[in-house]
């Protein structure tokens, strides 16, 4: 059955702007890190992808090696561009990165001219693009000047291949840098795409005020601490849970008797709220605004619809602060 987008995407999304630039990236975000790959249903994947353009989730974002195998996530958006989304590429905001390793050898890895533009290029043939409209430098390179990692980035927006560029898990003064580094080419930066949580809010100390005053936007990832602040471990560590597998960034001594005491009361305070867990943790995130867009995973669509739902409910009492603080805070 052909594809036809719900009339209705628009009525309950939150959109916001993306720092000073007159792009805007819904509040909630879908990324393809996990469960869009080669190993995975293409079937569910498409059912995640439909639902969430039908929710008004307008923004895709992917890197080179999202997979397994690495590649394949691309691969998989790039068959739903031909099959279900040919007609609304102009909605949609794609984006992708390269920074990690991608292939093998001296050229398939970090922050080099010729690896990034290597890259892209890869990334638009496995997708069927033209272009991306955001391209992000992954991670910076101890080893390769700044001037060239953002004067690749520069060239490849010259060439027509990406809209906007931004960066991924740079530094305050790193950023700082960036910034000055492409103002002068005449590309600024658009976004820097950071992790953060309840439980990991490194951007609060320097990288949040660097943005703000230089009219950058952000989109975080793990808003719920790679599951963590969710339903899921409220009883301690499942079987199919991330926790429980190998080769997963969520490792299972991480989950002590301290953490699981800290996701059970934030739990009741999101109960309080009307709220599950997950959704507490997307709105804390989005809280004053200072945060663009968070980015989620799916792995049904069931998830994708109870993160959206907690757009219904963004604002939190001094009481709720200082309560969320004060447990976070807990030894």
């Amino acid at each position: 059955m052909v594809y036809v987008a719900s009339e209705g995407r628009y009525g309950g999304m939150k959109y916001n702007r993306v720092g000073k630039s007159g792009l805007f990236l819904p509040a909630i975000s879908l990324g393809l890190w996990h469960n869009f790959g080669g190993v995975d249903s293409f079937e569910n994947g498409r059912n995640i992808l439909r639902k969430a353009f039908d929710l008004g989730i307008t923004h895709f974002d992917l890197a080179n090696n999202y997979g397994p195998p690495p590649g394949s996530a691309e691969e998989m958006l790039g068959k739903m561009m031909k099959v279900d989304f040919a007609p609304y590429r102009d909605e949609l905001v794609i984006s992708t990165k390269a920074g990690y390793q991608m292939w093998e050898g001296p050229y398939g890895d970090w922050g080099s001219r010729k690896y990034l533009i290597s890259s892209l290029d890869q990334s638009l043939k496995r997708m069927g693009l033209e272009y991306v409209d955001v391209f992000y430098s992954h991670r910076p390179d101890p080893h390769t000047p700044l001037e060239e990692t953002m004067g690749a980035l520069d060239q490849i927006v010259r060439q027509g291949k990406a809209l906007y560029v931004g960066i991924s898990n740079y530094s305050p003064t790193q950023t700082q840098e960036a910034i000055r580094i492409l103002k002068e080419l005449g590309t600024p930066l658009l976004i820097h795409q950071p992790r953060y949580s309840m439980f990991d809010r490194w951007i609060e100390d320097g990288l949040q005020d660097v943005l703000a005053e230089n009219g950058v936007g952000s989109i975080v990832f793990s808003p719920m601490a790679q599951g963590l602040l969710t339903n899921k471990y409220l009883g301690g560590i499942p079987t199919d849970s991330r926790a429980a597998k190998q080769n997963t960034f969520l490792k299972k001594d991480q989950i002590t008797e301290n953490i699981l005491g800290k996701i059970q009361q934030l739990n009741a305070l999101a109960i309080e709220r009307g709220q599950s867990l997950a959704q507490m943790a997307l709105a804390w995130v989005l809280r004053e605004g200072r945060v663009t867009s968070a980015l989620v995973g799916a792995s049904k669509v069931s998830q994708l619809e109870d993160n959206v739902s907690a757009l219904r409910n963004l604002s939190f009492t001094q009481e709720e602060l200082t309560k969320i603080e004060d447990i976070l805070a807990q030894n």
